[in-house]
C-alpha cells in the first residue's frame, strides 16, 4: 500500500497518533501492507445523494478493495445482493423475509457478513463505520483498524433509533481512529475519544469549477426564468421551508430551483407558488450544468437540534461553481466561509432577502481569488490522503507496540 506523498491537510487531534509508518516486523509477520480490504457499515445508500461517503471510499479504492455494506432491504428470500459501482468498489445489500423479527433480522445480518467475509476470504481489513447502529450486528468482527467517520450527529434526526447513543457508546469505545464531518462535531466528540480528528467538507474543484463557463441549460430548468436562485441537497428536516416560502412570496420575480429528495417531511409542507420548482434528485455529473444557469445559490437550512453540527459539502461546490451564496448561521459556515467573507449570512427573511439581492447586483463575494485559493487547500484527494496517513500510521503503532 503507498501512502500519497503530497503535504497533507492540517487536522486536529486531542492525542496526537505516532506519524512514523516504518514496521517492527520483528514483533510479527504482519504488516499495514496486508490490509488489502475496507469494509463500510452505512445507513446511507450508495446511489442516493452523492457525498463525503461516496467521495472518500472511491479515492479508498487506490489503497483497498472497498466493499459498502448498506442497511437491509424487505423482500421474499434471504441473500446478500452485490454490484461492483467502481473498480474496487462493491456495493452490498442484505436482503431479508418480510415478518422477521428486529432480533432474528440482527442475527441474519450477522450471518450474511460471516458468509460474505469468508466468501472473500478477508482476513485482514478495515472496519470503517458511517452508521453506529452496525455495531448491533458486527460487534463480533476482528479488524485491524476500526474507523468511525462520524460525518452527522445522526442521534438529532428524526426518527432516530433509541439505541443510537448507546451503540455510538460502543463504536467510539472499539474505533482506533474518530475523522468527524465538521469542527462543531469535533468539538462535540474530542472529550470522548483519544484520537479525534476533524476533517470537514472538501472540493472536487475541477468537477464543479466546469460550472463557471457557459454548460447547456438542463431540460427540465430551461423554462424557468431569470434571476434564478437553486439549492441541491436533501429536503428534509433541516431546511427551512417557511424561510423560502417567505422569500418566494416577496418575490415573485426570483426564481427558486430545488435540487434534491424530499424525505422525511411532508411535502405539502413546502412552499408551492409558481417561482418554486422542485425538480427532483440530479447525478453528481449533472450539477455543474445546473449550477452554470444559476445566479445565486442559498442553504437555507433552519437552527434546530438536526443541523446544530452539520457542515454542508454544498458549501465549497456552490463556491467553486462561481456561484454568490447566502446561508442561515450554520454554525460550521459561519465560522469558516461567513467569517472571512466568503459568505452572507443572514438568519431572518429580511436578511436572507437583502443578502440575495446584494449577490444578484453583484457586489457579493468580491474576493474570489482569496476564495479559490481556500478551495484549492481543501480538495477530497488531500483529504482522503491524510486519512489514510493516519490509518496506516495507527496501525504501524499497533504493530510495534
Amino acid at each position: 500500500m503507498k501512502v500519497s506523498d503530497s503535504t497533507p491537510t492540517p487536522v486536529t487531534s486531542t492525542q496526537s497518533v505516532n506519524q512514523s509508518t516504518s514496521i517492527n516486523r520483528s514483533s510479527g509477520a504482519f504488516s499495514t501492507s496486508d490490509v488489502h480490504d475496507l469494509i463500510c457499515f452505512s445507513h446511507l445508500r450508495w446511489n442516493f445523494v452523492y457525498q463525503r461517503p461516496q467521495h472518500l471510499l472511491e479515492r479508498a479504492t487506490k489503497h483497498y478493495r472497498v466493499w459498502f455494506i448498506e442497511e437491509p432491504m424487505w423482500g421474499n428470500e434471504l441473500k446478500m445482493s452485490t454490484c461492483q459501482q467502481a473498480d474496487g468498489l462493491t456495493v452490498l445489500v442484505p436482503h431479508l423475509p418480510h415478518g422477521t423479527s428486529p432480533e432474528a433480522a440482527l442475527a441474519l445480518q450477522r450471518q450474511l457478513i460471516d458468509a460474505f467475509i469468508q466468501r472473500e476470504r478477508i482476513s485482514d481489513f478495515v472496519a470503517w463505520y458511517y452508521t453506529p447502529m452496525a455495531m448491533l450486528f458486527t460487534d463480533h468482527l476482528k479488524p485491524r483498524l476500526t474507523i468511525y467517520d462520524c460525518m452527522d450527529e445522526l442521534s438529532a434526526f428524526w426518527g432516530a433509533p433509541p439505541q443510537l447513543l448507546e451503540q455510538e457508546k460502543k463504536l467510539m469505545q472499539r474505533a482506533d481512529l474518530v475523522f468527524t464531518g465538521g469542527y462543531s462535531l469535533y468539538e462535540a466528540k474530542q472529550n470522548r475519544h483519544s484520537h479525534v480528528f476533524a476533517f470537514p467538507s472538501s472540493i472536487d474543484f475541477a468537477h464543479f469549477s466546469a460550472a463557471r463557463n457557459p454548460q447547456p441549460d438542463p431540460a427540465d430548468q430551461r423554462g424557468v426564468g431569470s434571476k434564478r436562485i437553486g439549492f441541491s441537497g436533501v429536503i428534509d428536516e433541516r431546511f427551512d421551508y417557511t424561510l423560502l416560502g417567505e422569500v418566494a412570496k416577496r418575490r415573485p420575480e426570483w426564481q427558486f430551483v430545488m435540487i434534491g429528495p424530499i424525505v422525511k417531511i411532508d411535502p405539502a409542507l413546502l412552499p408551492h407558488g409558481s417561482n418554486v420548482h422542485y425538480v427532483g434528485m440530479k447525478a453528481y455529473k449533472e450539477l455543474p450544468a445546473y449550477f452554470s444557469n444559476w445566479d445565486v445559490a442559498i442553504l437555507p437550512f433552519a437552527l434546530n437540534n438536526s443541523t446544530k453540527y452539520i457542515s454542508p459539502t454544498k458549501t465549497p461546490e456552490y463556491l467553486a461553481a462561481g456561484l454568490p451564496v447566502v446561508s442561515t448561521p450554520i454554525r460550521d459556515v459561519v465560522r469558516t466561509y461567513g467569517s472571512e467573507d466568503f459568505v452572507q449570512i443572514a438568519g431572518t427573511a429580511d436578511e436572507f432577502e437583502s443578502a440575495i439581492e446584494t449577490a444578484l447586483n453583484g457586489n457579493h463575494p468580491g474576493n474570489w481569488p482569496t476564495i479559490d485559493a481556500f478551495l484549492a487547500e481543501n480538495s477530497w484527494n488531500r483529504t482522503w490522503s491524510e486519512m489514510n496517513r493516519l490509518m496506516v500510521a495507527q496501525m504501524s503503532l499497533e504493530i510495534e507496540q
